[in-house]
């Protein structure tokens, strides 16, 4: 009996063994695959080029302040300019039917790679990959100084629309206007130090993710399918095809896009260090400085991404202003969404300083 039971002991503990094997194999297995398709699909994507199914032609280049900027430019040089600013995980062609909108409307157009997207690239290896917020919105600063524009409407979307916010509020005697998808959108470490309540945290999953090395390497390895999660989960009704995201994801491509991405979310958990020399500009902008440029926020009626309501920030701005929500299912990425819309929300916070 006890021999018996032995056995049967011994034969319970092999099919265990052999049925942990077996999955272990599996995942192991499916891991191989899954990372096979990705690497297949990244390879696709990054054969792409600038001249197919882009809209823009040739990107121009510029070197401003610390960096060599792509930029798409639209219109002749003597009409009024405006600048549009791309979020994450976007690119210039968040803009792809508004800048022509806006060049048959007279204006000139300046579209903008951010630092780590597109052929935007550092002049010297030994700076620093900063993601912090004032840096972004000094790079367009000088990006102005470097093409001798003294004063531009400035349009953006997420970290665009950030940094449109900043410029207002610190340089506004460069902005003659701003449009701002989703509002006042400054940040400051310190409110940041505050949790949310669980639901709201939930929204923010990514960012915590990016606070781990597991993160960074995920992002780093998976990049593209990361990307077209927060497009699909920021537009849920938004039916963009392949080639709509290829064309963007290209520009993931640059060799400083992750370390920008990730130092970012990091900066604003505290998690990372920025640079003293922004140290300043980062204390004016903690005290939630008031907007006084003429603004106009927009909203989609479907949103996903994390945003504030409208009345909170509605007193940020103390020049004209105006709010409205485009509906029929427009999500975060509202410029791409709903082009017209867009533009005309720029052509109207023009008048407002005529």
């Amino acid at each position: 009996m006890k021999m018996f039971e032995e056995m049967k002991n011994s034969r319970r503990s092999f099919l265990t063994n052999a049925a942990t094997m077996l999955a272990a194999s599996e995942l192991a297995n499916f891991g191989l695959a899954y990372s096979s398709f990705t690497n297949n699909n990244k390879k696709e994507i990054m054969k792409s080029n600038d001249n197919e199914s882009k809209p823009f032609g040739p990107i121009k280049q510029i070197n401003a302040g610390l960096l060599n900027i792509g930029y798409a430019e639209f219109g002749s040089s003597n009409k009024p300019v405006v600048i549009l600013l791309h979020g994450w995980p976007y690119d210039i062609h968040t803009y792809a039917d508004v800048a022509s909108l806006l060049e048959s409307a007279g204006y000139r157009v300046i579209i903008p790679y951010l630092r780590g997207y597109g052929s935007t690239t550092f002049l010297s290896d030994k700076t620093l990959r900063n993601g912090q917020q004032s840096a972004l919105a000094l790079d367009i600063i000088d990006l102005m100084n470097a093409l001798k524009i003294e004063k531009a409407i400035i349009g953006g979307c997420d970290w665009g629309a950030r940094t449109a916010n900043i410029i207002a509020a610190l340089w506004s005697e460069r902005c003659k206007g701003m449009l701002s998808v989703s509002g006042y959108l400054i940040g400051s470490r310190e409110a940041n130090k505050n949790p949310l309540p669980p639901a709201a945290e939930l929204q923010w999953w990514y960012q915590y993710y990016f606070a781990t090395e597991r993160g960074r390497a995920g992002y780093e390895k998976y990049r593209y399918d990361f990307a077209k999660l927060i497009w699909q989960i920021a537009s849920p009704k938004w039916n963009f095809d392949n080639a709509t995201f290829d064309r963007s994801a290209v520009s993931f491509n640059n060799p400083d896009h992750v370390d920008i991405v990730i130092h970012n979310y990091r900066w604003r958990l505290g998690l990372a260090d920025g640079e003293s020399k922004y140290d300043d500009y980062e204390k004016r902008l903690a005290e939630a400085p008031i907007i006084s440029v003429p603004t106009i926020t927009l909203e989609g009626d479907a949103n996903g991404a994390p945003h504030p309501d409208s009345s909170v920030y509605a007193k940020k701005f103390s020049g004209k202003y105006a709010h409205r929500i485009i509906n029929g299912g427009v999500g975060h990425n509202l410029p791409q969404e709903a082009p017209k819309a867009f533009t005309d929300a720029i052509i109207e916070v023009d008048s407002y300083s005529n």
